[in-house]
């Protein structure tokens, strides 16, 4: 694979305390390392949103009325373009530090296991159906635990 491109576009209010561009670079990065290291399209924009943007987005292109933590599109291009963009995360930060909070969470881990799903979407996983799921949490936990995170799918039934 080439070298991966990364597009960070900071367009929240809130900039204090985001990820360094470095830690998306690395979250993606290992990404592709586990699923096709030889992947032809290695540029990402990943935008960080407020939730009226995401709202809008979300509306817009999924029809669905409510902001979301990440939005995946991928570039659907001709067959006959030669290019290396693979798509755009769209990432509401209010979101995602509040669902950190909720499930008591490092912010971190969070950031992380978001960036690393939404890659995966590019890259063309899903989770329609249970199946598919299963495939999608397996990878996102193995990246995850091989970056020295936590698996974000244990419940630690000792706090319930």
């Amino acid at each position: 694979m080439g070298q991966l491109i990364l597009n960070l576009q900071i367009a929240c209010k809130n900039t204090i305390n985001l990820p360094k561009e470095s830690a998306f670079y690395r979250w993606i990065s290992a990404t592709f390392h586990i699923i096709n290291p030889c992947y032809k399209h290695n540029e990402i924009t990943i935008r960080l949103v407020e939730k009226e943007e995401s709202l809008y987005l979300n509306k817009t292109y999924r029809g669905i009325n409510k902001a979301t933590n990440i939005l995946s599109f991928l570039l659907k291009i001709p067959i006959n373009i030669d290019t290396l963009l693979l798509g755009d995360l769209i990432i509401c930060r209010d979101i995602l530090e509040q669902e950190a909070k909720e499930q008591n969470k490092k912010s971190e881990e969070h950031w992380a296991h978001i960036v690393i799903h939404g890659t995966l979407h590019l890259l063309g996983y899903n989770h329609i159906n249970n199946i598919e799921a299963q495939i999608m949490e397996e990878l996102e936990t193995k990246i995850l635990v091989d970056l020295n995170y936590r698996d974000p799918y244990f419940i630690d039934k000792d706090k319930l």
